[in-house]
This record gives C-alpha cells, sequence and structure tokens, in this order.
C-alpha cells in the first residue's frame, strides 16, 4: 500500500506491505452542524460549573482576558468577539477590559502581530497587552514548590477569564483551562518549576487525574482564582469545532472528552515499527516542533521497536537552548539526568527526546546534515522510504507497522 505523508511544503510516499500494515491512525472526523463563533456563542450561553458570565461581572470592574500568543493555533479573533459583547451586554466598560496575550517564556509580540491576533476592532476598542515576567506579583507558593508569581495585570484585576484551545499536551496532559495563568502569564522561574515534574512516569499526553504538572498548575487557579474560562477543540484545519465555557476545571474536562472523540485511537497492542509525520509544514519546521510528534508516536511502538519520524526541519534544531543541549550531550542518558537537576525551557524536548529513544530506535527523515541528526542521537534518513526498508530489515519481514499522518495530534492508547 502506497501512503502520502505530508513532508515541508510537499509530500513523501512511502509503500508498507499490506502484509505488515496493522492500521493508520487518522482523527475522527466531527459530526457537527455549527464551527466557529456560532460555538463560542452557545457555550457561553450554557456554561459549566459556574454562573453565566453576564451574572458574574460587574459594571466598573477590572477585567482581563488571558488569550493565547502567537505560538498557538488559537483563533483569538473569532473567540474574543463573543466573550466582549457578553461583557458589554453586562454593563462592562471598554476602558475596564484588557487583553493579555500569554507568552509563557515566549517572546513578546509586535504591535501588527497583536493587531493580527485579535482583530482590528478589538485592538482599537480595548486595551491589549502582553504579558510581562519582569513585573509580577508573588501570590503564594503550591504544595510541589511552584512559586505563583503572575504578572501584574492579571494579578491586580478584579476578574480573569481564561481564553484557550485545547489539544494534547505532551506532559501537561492537555492544553488549555488553568494554563492560561500556569505557565500562560507566569514568571520563567515558575514555569521551570512546574515543568520540571514532566519528568515522572505520570506527565504525559491525554493524562489528567494524577498528572503532577496539570494538578501543580492548577493549584496555582487557587492562589490567583479563574473566574470563567473559554476553551476550543479545533479540526486539522484550525477551525473551532467545539466550545466549553465556565469552570477552569469542570468545563476544560469537558473539553478533554470532546478531543479524546476525535484524536484519540485506542489500539489493541504497540507495533514493531510506527510511521509518524507531523503533517508538513509548518509544523515540521524544525526538530523542536517535529518532537511533537515522536511523543505521541512513542504511545504507539512497542519497547525496543522502532519509530520513524518524518519531518523536513528545513530551519534545523529551531531553539538556542534545544540545541545547545543537543550538541553538548553525549548521550541521550546524560540529557534525562541534566533535566532532572538542571530543569531548563528548551532543554526539557532534548530530554523528551532521550526519553523516547530508552525506549525505541528513532529513525529521523529529515533535510537536516546527518552529522546534527546524529549529535540528537537518532539515525538520518533522507526518505521515508529509505527509512522503512531499513526498519524492516532490523525488525524483520513479519513486522507490524502503524502509520500516524498527523501524530503531532493524534494521540494511540493501548488497550492491550
Amino acid at each position: 500500500m502506497d501512503i502520502q505523508l505530508g513532508y515541508g511544503s510537499g509530500t513523501q510516499t512511502v509503500q508498507i506491505p499490506n502484509k505488515n500494515l496493522v492500521g493508520v491512525i487518522e482523527p475522527t472526523a466531527p459530526a457537527i452542524t455549527e464551527r466557529g463563533a456560532a460555538l463560542v456563542k452557545r457555550a457561553l450561553a450554557s456554561p459549566i460549573g459556574t454562573p453565566k458570565l453576564e451574572q458574574i461581572v460587574r459594571p466598573g470592574e477590572k477585567i482581563v482576558l488571558i488569550t493565547s500568543d502567537i505560538t498557538r493555533p488559537l483563533p483569538s479573533h473569532t473567540v474574543l468577539p463573543p466573550v466582549i459583547e457578553t461583557l458589554y451586554a453586562a454593563g462592562v466598560r471598554p476602558e475596564d477590559i484588557t487583553v493579555v496575550f500569554a507568552l509563557g517564556a515566549h517572546r513578546p509580540h509586535t504591535e501588527d502581530e497583536m493587531r493580527r491576533l485579535v482583530g482590528d476592532s478589538i485592538y482599537s476598542s480595548v486595551r491589549c497587552v502582553d504579558s510581562n515576567p519582569a513585573d509580577c506579583i508573588h501570590m503564594g507558593v503550591t504544595r510541589a514548590g511552584t512559586p505563583v508569581d503572575i504578572t501584574r495585570v492579571v494579578a491586580e484585576a478584579d476578574r480573569r477569564i481564561g481564553i484557550g484551545n485545547i489539544e494534547y499536551h505532551y506532559f501537561a496532559g492537555y492544553s488549555g483551562g488553568a494554563k492560561a495563568l500556569m505557565p500562560g502569564v507566569s514568571t520563567r522561574a515558575a514555569i521551570q518549576a512546574n515543568h520540571s515534574k514532566m519528568v515522572m512516569p505520570e506527565a504525559v499526553a491525554g493524562r489528567i487525574k494524577d498528572n503532577p504538572v496539570r494538578l501543580d498548575l492548577e493549584e496555582a487557579v487557587t492562589y490567583c482564582p479563574l473566574d470563567f474560562i473559554v476553551n476550543v477543540v479545533l479540526d486539522a484545519h484550525k477551525e473551532i469545532v467545539f466550545a466549553v465555557a465556565g469552570h477552569y476545571i469542570e468545563a476544560h474536562r469537558a473539553g478533554c472528552r470532546f478531543l479524546d472523540s476525535l484524536y484519540r485511537v485506542d489500539i489493541s497492542r504497540r507495533a514493531d515499527i510506527v510511521v509518524a509525520s507531523q503533517g508538513g509544514y509548518p509544523k515540521d519546521i524544525n526538530l523542536y516542533q517535529t518532537q511533537k510528534a515522536l511523543d505521541n508516536a512513542a504511545h504507539a511502538v512497542r519497547d525496543g521497536g522502532i519509530i520513524i519520524l518524518v519531518g523536513a526541519c528545513g530551519e534545523g534544531l529551531g531553539e538556542p537552548v534545544f540545541e545547545r543541549w543537543i550538541r553538548e550531550a553525549d548521550s541521550p542518558q546524560a540529557l534525562i539526568e541534566r533535566i532532572e537537576r538542571d530543569f531548563q525551557l528548551g532543554g526539557h524536548k532534548a530530554a523528551a527526546i532521550a526519553l523516547v529513544t530508552r525506549r525505541a530506535k528513532v529513525f529521523l527523515v529529515s533535510d537536516m546534515p546527518p552529522e546534527l541528526v546524529r549529535r540528537a542521537h537518532l539515525r538520518p534518513f533522507s526518505t521515508v522510504q529509505q527509512a522503512f526498508d531499513e526498519a524492516i530489515a532490523t525488525m524483520g519481514d513479519t513486522a507490524s507497522v502503524l502509520v500516524m499522518p498527523y501524530a503531532g495530534s493524534t494521540l494511540p492508547v493501548c488497550l492491550g
């Protein structure tokens, strides 16, 4: 069977014998009749776990809307207008509303980027600012030792509304919910303290109940309350196909359940070989981004198996700290030991790759120089077919194969 996989701005094709192919893991198409802002309005009309937003806010209160920065796929320009219209209907004045872009540890926006994120109408009518890690208020410390340091404009607000999208997160379980606050508008030190728990075995995609990263960031909300959230689920085309509103945990969990109905795929057993593509540009622009596909593919491969990771990585490794850690590490184990004693953002993704290589061999199909791929402790290939042929030669002619064309967004769950 010939299978096409996204690769950079084009595709690559791999021929997999039918006797070996046990499945192709793809998202389920949502059975919906509405999309976009209509779903946000519907969610606002029926919040989960809280009164309606217009019953929570009061005229004269200072209200912040915490939304995603430019590195995230959230269409703020679609989600924010119904929320702001609801605030206006409750008597809130434009001058009492601030949109705060949750930068986390990312760079500040340009003015044009802010305007593009929220749209001209919102940008010209309400205050829009980036979170500022240099101007935070210390509000407490979680039981796990994470400082709750929140950017001042959020900490001093009367009401806080978290806006986000829900997708799988490789160590916080899912994005969305309380993540708008922590790490969204926190300091780098707070983010590092929270994220350092990623090495714990329960800190994996699709897991919440006992996930130490998720539990820690949700505890932060007890020190700096989120009064309301609006979260959406996006399809492969980044269109809104589901929305929830209300309590930062109860509404969030409803969104997670819907996400699972689309992107969680149950498998009966793990495969000898998993072929995983990030889906092409811009998702595979560098190895830092392509790592997302590798982490999900790790759930589908058996111990001692092979993952064929497909990503053009035209911009190379892609992040300064990540690149430095890759170049400095003599072995995957060295990366794991380093993250346990010295957690650094950027380095955490290098360690995440190392954690996968403890369980399986990883063949990387990319445009990166072979010596750089080997430096990352991966085996380089230029075509998927070459990598697949080598994997079959290694694992045997009867090796089982799973293919994940959109591995960054689909989560395989083994039932066996």
